[in-house]
């Protein structure tokens, strides 16, 4: 058997060598010609796999080692006899991380406290769900969009898009990327929806870039209607819009859900899922060698400090967003390497925490967050 991967699909290196002939290469290089005599493809979302690709190939089995399948032409893939597999739900935590980091930075630095305020989140799958709980801990309101849900589970707790946008003061989607029909994402933020926002809201993607239209978002951002932008995805992405990238206030090379720990759950997922394919005598696979992180144990001094200011502290000690948009903002020709070579980010339960000081909510928010607290 001949297997070919995405060379930057972490911890995979050696595992199916036992089974497989393994050629590793870079995203944009898996080709058709690459392809001739291969037996399955495991990716990223960088590699477009439709029949230009997989046409006349011997391809029989597809993962991709990320939540999102917009990438694979799933029509093409099941027409032809060729199954394929996505990690849904892997790299949930490490966005819930980065969306904490970022809601705890601009609390930080523009005074704004984030209890009471109100989180509109658009899409409630894994990833929503997680959010939604981080927001419950944060004890923020919340209003929920996600149309398909709710036809399927009712309305109720669900709100409409148009609600969502004119009563939160921060927006943030996650929703795939549907180009058309009943639930359309392409350019979901558009003149018209961001026309509908509060004046000094914040509005947060790290879905998929074309899920907002670009010009519509520097329109806004100049009139000063929005406070502010966090932004991980962008249109026509890696050739990202510098003008875009220089106005939001947190810019990153779509690394949201890139901690070490999505990365190893997402491989596992796939890896496990091939096994299972192909009845290769591999189960329940799951990386042994993440590294441990720098600091594992913070001290927190609580005395004096709120709750928010407790949990922001917890919080960007395990993940410093800013280093993450000060790099693309130096470089941001330097985009697929700052993905590539994306350096180690640990979750919240890699972390133990040293509470001195602080009420019992101190240490229960800490928890349910994920930190294990001494």
């Amino acid at each position: 058997m001949k297997i070919v991967a995405d060379d930057k699909i972490p911890f995979l290196k050696g595992v199916l060598e036992p089974f497989a002939e393994m050629i590793y290469l870079p995203g944009h290089r898996i080709d058709n010609r690459a392809l001739k005599d291969a037996d399955a493809l495991l990716v990223r979302t960088r590699t477009r796999c439709d029949a230009a690709l997989l046409k006349n190939t011997g391809i029989k089995f597809i993962a991709t080692a990320t939540i999102g399948y917009d990438h694979i032409d799933t029509d093409f893939c099941n027409s032809n006899g060729i199954a394929w597999t996505n990690a849904p739900g892997c790299n949930s935590s490490s966005v819930q991380q980065y969306i904490a980091a970022a809601l705890l930075n601009i609390s930080g630095q523009f005074k704004y406290r984030l209890k009471n305020k109100t989180l509109g989140i658009v899409g409630v799958g894994n990833v929503g769900s997680k959010v939604s709980n981080l927001a419950r801990i944060l004890e923020m309101n919340v209003l929920l969009n996600d149309p398909p849900r709710a036809r399927k589970e009712g309305e109720d707790g669900f709100a409409g898009i148009e609600q969502v946008l004119m009563e939160s003061d921060i927006v943030t989607a996650h929703v795939p990327l549907n180009p058309s029909g009943e639930d359309c994402t392409l350019n979901l933020f558009s003149e018209d929806s961001f026309s509908m926002m509060r004046r000094g809201s914040w509005f947060i993607n790290t879905s998929r870039g074309e899920v907002t239209d670009t010009k519509a978002l520097k329109n806004v951002l100049d009139s000063g209607k929005l406070m502010g932008t966090v932004l991980d995805v962008w249109e026509k992405e890696p050739d990202i819009d510098t003008e875009l990238m220089e106005r939001a206030f947190i810019s990153t090379p779509h690394i949201a859900g890139y901690s070490s720990d999505g990365k190893a759950k997402g491989t596992s997922v796939i890896v496990n899922a091939l096994c299972k394919f192909f009845g290769f005598p591999l189960r329940d696979w799951y990386p042994d060698n993440i590294s441990d992180p720098a600091a594992p144990v913070i001290l927190l001094n609580c005395r004096g400090k709120s709750d928010e200011d407790v949990m922001r502290e917890a919080v960007l000690h395990s993940y410093n967003i800013e280093d993450d948009s000060l790099r693309l903002k130096h470089a941001p020709s330097e985009f697929e390497e700052q993905r590539g070579d994306y350096p180690l980010r640990r979750e919240f339960p890699a972390y133990t925490i040293i509470v001195k000081g602080g009420t019992r909510n101190t240490r229960i928010m800490l928890r349910d967050l994920g930190f294990r607290v001494a």
